[in-house]
């Protein structure tokens, strides 16, 4: 493994537990384990966060479901540089905490030839419907292509963006 993506995997691992208990305290986990996703219907949210979790060999992190969640809506990957990425469309969709700043600030300095893809992932971010802040747990009836097709475009937005009033 190379030092890079040691340091980064270590600053992770022991920044996750303090970040849960200093930030999300008053948030309450879902207390849904990760084969229970997978009793969803067959094209829900909760369905395909189950898949998420079966494919990557991941555990559900209490109070961090939502993490996991916009990976699934937003095709993210999970390498690390997909990690920053996705820092980096939370802060484009609206999002802004110490713990993500962080994140895109060490990251960037230790992987900063995927730059370029970081700031693709601020305009897709960008240009979604504002999702961060979505109650996600009561959304996991809901066909996934519903919810990626209500977010994933803010034409307002777009338009201001490329200075147009109309297409």
């Amino acid at each position: 493994m190379n030092i890079r993506l040691t340091i980064m995997i270590a600053l992770y691992n022991s920044s996750q537990k303090i970040y849960t208990h200093l930030f999300k305290q008053h948030k309450l986990a879902w207390n849904i384990r990760k084969e229970d996703f997978l009793s969803f219907p067959k094209k829900s949210l909760g369905y395909h966060l189950g898949l998420f979790y079966h494919e990557k060999g991941f555990d559900v992190i209490p109070k961090l479901e939502n993490h996991d969640v916009f990976h699934v809506i937003t095709d993210s990957g999970t390498e690390i540089q997909d990690e920053v990425a996705m820092q980096y469309l939370l802060l484009g969709n609206g999002k802004i905490s110490l713990y993500q700043f962080a994140m895109i600030g060490i990251g960037t300095c230790i992987y900063p030839e995927y730059f370029k893809m970081y700031l693709m992932a601020f305009s897709k971010g960008n240009t979604m419907q504002k999702f961060y802040d979505l109650d996600f747990e009561n959304l996991l009836k809901i066909p996934l292509h519903e919810i990626k097709s209500s977010l994933a475009f803010n034409l307002k937005k777009y338009l201001n963006h490329h200075n147009l009033t109309t297409l």
